[in-house]
């Protein structure tokens, strides 16, 4: 008998999924403690949970039977993936469950934010009648700026116009033809922080949007300006806005997530009467849970009984056998993916990928959704092996696979060319011995290095000295160097420097690095491994 144990509160629509589906026996056992829940799944095939269960690598090394955690949502941040993966425990969410709820919520915050709903609502009970002290703001005709056009920044950018509120939206990967579609502008983020009289942030949080929305930012804004955040505790800076707001330069904040959740009793914002906020509400509706729930459910029972893999984030879904043999193209795939993600400037347009080599003889279709994974995570943090060419399709971004018969440098070459709204850029790379993987070309300079960690990637002048330069000040910084490769098209003309660092650097020392003689610009790229 195949057992699931519901570990989180499911709706019971969710868990009569498990109960109806022959062969399969559930149980639910919800506000387990982690001693309690060790001891006991090992009992078990499969793990339903939501937020509150904490699959950690000590979870996962007890569960000897454990074959999928499903994640009744999209995050997955309580389950330690790479201890799952490593064990051979598939994990599974339900992306975009929670997509309409939560759009609908953050326009719920901005209603409630321009009306003083909530500061009315306490004054009322106070058994005040404060009329004029709770004038509000129109919203109509005004300008909401969307920060992020996934799937939720897309419904709000949608629903907004319905209200008849000007949309102009910034994201690097959101294409001219998907703007027309939703009849948005597309926009800078310095323009979108000049014109907009609320904004909305709906990005995942990543090295790229924490304190996205800081002191520097404010500056840029109207004065008056709202912001509204129920995407990430962290992608807005709590101690900027608080002074923003205290300055009179931001006339009010409607916020569902904090960097720490619950937030202390004494956070400066909830001391604030201009700040509304809600404890992480935006997937809280009954229809979203209800939905998840049993997607959940009908995916996990689809596993446990069919072996058919949907919406896994660890896996793609193909065959035992195809696995086995592309594993390190896959690896390498992702990390081309996610290497270039990180240096690519302007609009993603198009996305081809070239295979030469052996690699002709297989079915290449898992490797480019890898490839696409890597590539669009920056972006969506919902992206998975099943979803990643939908999200290139909603985005407006041609995504293109070819075979090429022609004779290359090495056994099996993938090269990745991207177009953007700013030029083309190419990437090359190869697996060395039976799993390493290489980059062999960045554009056109021919160099060849291991992509894995944190890297550093240096356009400079082909000019004496400047190596050592880079070491001198990374040494100052106590930051080794692990690697480094350099590569150049011309005496004395351009070149480019890769370097592999032992550890992160911080933005003094980015500073440090980028106004060093001769150099044009530094990057730091951070990679699995």
């Amino acid at each position: 008998m195949i057992k699931v144990l519901v570990s989180d509160d499911l709706s019971e629509q969710g868990v009569e999924v498990f109960r109806n589906a022959q062969g399969i026996e559930v149980d639910v056992k919800i506000g387990l403690k982690p001693d309690e829940l060790k001891a006991i799944i090992g009992n078990y095939d499969g793990l339903a949970v939501r937020s509150a269960t904490k699959v950690t690598k000590e979870i996962v090394d007890a569960a000897a039977r454990l074959k999928v955690v499903g994640r009744a949502g999209s995050g997955t941040d309580n389950i330690d993936k790479e201890a799952a993966t490593k064990r051979g425990i598939v994990v599974m969410n339900t992306p975009g469950g929670n997509t309409v709820t939560t759009a609908e919520h953050a326009l719920a915050m901005l209603m409630a934010l321009v009306r003083s709903i909530p500061q009315a609502t306490a004054s009322m009970r106070a058994k005040k009648w404060e009329k004029k002290k709770f004038m509000g703001t129109e919203i109509y005709n005004k300008t909401l700026g969307v920060i992020g056009m996934g799937k939720i920044g897309s419904v709000v950018a949608e629903r907004a116009r319905g209200l008849k509120i000007n949309v102009v939206v910034y994201d690097p990967f959101v294409t001219p033809a998907v703007a027309e579609r939703l009849g948005v502008e597309i926009v800078s983020l310095d323009d979108l922080f000049a014109r907009a009289d609320f904004i909305t942030v709906h990005t995942p949080k990543n090295k790229d949007t924490e304190n996205l929305i800081n002191k520097e930012a404010f500056k840029k804004m109207k004065t008056g300006v709202r912001i509204i955040n129920c995407a990430r505790g962290g992608i807005v800076n709590e101690a900027d806005l608080y002074d923003a707001i205290k300055s009179g330069k931001v006339a009010g904040a409607a916020l569902d997530v904090f960097v720490e959740e619950p937030p202390s009793g004494d956070h400066p914002l909830l001391q604030l009467e201009e700040v509304i906020c809600t404890p992480h509400l935006g997937a809280s509706t009954e229809e979203a849970q209800v939905n998840v729930s049993v997607d959940i459910a009908k995916q996990m029972v689809d596993f446990l009984i069919n072996g058919t893999i949907n919406n896994a984030v660890n896996v793609p879904s193909i065959s035992g056998e195809l696995l086995a043999t592309l594993s390190p193209y896959l690896t390498l795939a992702e990390r081309m993916g996610s290497f270039q993600s990180q240096t690519i400037t302007g609009t993603l347009e198009e996305v081809i990928v070239e295979y030469s080599g052996k690699l002709i003889g297989y079915d290449l279709n898992p490797i480019t959704i890898y490839l696409l994974q890597g590539l669009l995570k920056k972006i969506d943090e919902d992206v998975n092996f099943v979803n990643a060419l939908n999200i290139a399709n909603e985005r407006g971004i041609k995504v293109v696979g070819a075979k090429s018969t022609g004779s290359t440098d090495f056994a099996d070459l993938i090269t990745l060319k991207t177009k953007t709204t700013l030029g083309e850029n190419r990437l090359a790379g190869t697996v060395f011995g039976k799993h390493d993987p290489w980059i062999v070309r960045i554009d056109d300079f021919r160099l060849e290095t291991v992509l894995e960690g944190t890297m550093l990637l240096f356009y400079t002048q082909d000019k004496p000295g400047v190596i050592g330069d880079i070491g001198s000040t990374l040494a100052k910084n106590n930051i080794n160097i692990s690697r480094m490769q350099f590569g150049r098209q011309e005496k004395e003309g351009e070149a480019l420097v890769i370097l592999g660092v032992d550890s992160l650097y911080s933005e003094e020392v980015f500073q440090g690095l980028a106004q060093l003689p001769n150099i044009i610009s530094v990057k730091q790229i951070q990679l699995e491994g």
